[in-house]
């Protein structure tokens, strides 16, 4: 897990796409989760996920994360992971940060945030589509492993095609 954190983090520090981004962990957090599966994992825990990386779409509750919605001003610290969330850590994948999106899911081009636009991952010149924006880019950027967003009127499907990957509803 630990290998596979350091990989995703040099990652991003090399491909500077701040835009996927509302808040990213700190490294130091992400590799301590991943020191913490590893030990599981040697000790003969079974996490079907172990090491995985993942993203969470920025209107998605993980704790430790402020949850914006895409905008600032109605910003909350969860007290707890949305139950997605939660199942995917309880098998072994780790969080890498919040990720950008159209303000309040109100979109399908990923260019209506605060945070500033999403461009795609191949083609920096186009939109990345759908308030999923971010999430969509970080996977096919190869940063994250998989990410959650939501469809509301394919805004999770529409930027997974722009980008070259598969979206599920």
């Amino acid at each position: 897990a630990l290998t596979r954190i350091r990989a995703a983090h040099d990652l991003i520090e090399r491909i500077r796409r701040p835009d996927i981004w509302i808040t990213l962990r700190p490294r130091a957090d992400a590799e301590a989760d991943a020191r913490d599966i590893d030990t599981r994992v040697a000790a003969g825990e079974q996490l079907p996920l172990a090491g995985r990386t993942f993203a969470v779409k920025g209107n998605i509750d993980v704790k430790g994360l402020p949850t914006t919605a895409g905008c600032p001003s109605y910003a909350y610290d969860p007290p707890v992971d949305a139950p997605a969330v939660a199942r995917l850590k309880a098998a072994g994948a780790v969080v890498l940060g919040s990720t950008n999106m159209d303000q309040f899911a109100t979109g399908l081009v990923g260019t209506r945030s605060p945070y500033g636009a999403v461009h795609s991952a191949h083609h920096p010149d186009r939109i990345s589509g759908g308030s999923s924006s971010g999430s969509a880019v970080a996977v096919a950027l190869g940063v994250a492993d998989l990410a959650l967003g939501t469809d509301t009127a394919g805004s999770g499907r529409v930027p997974a095609a722009f980008n070259g990957i598969v979206g599920l509803k």
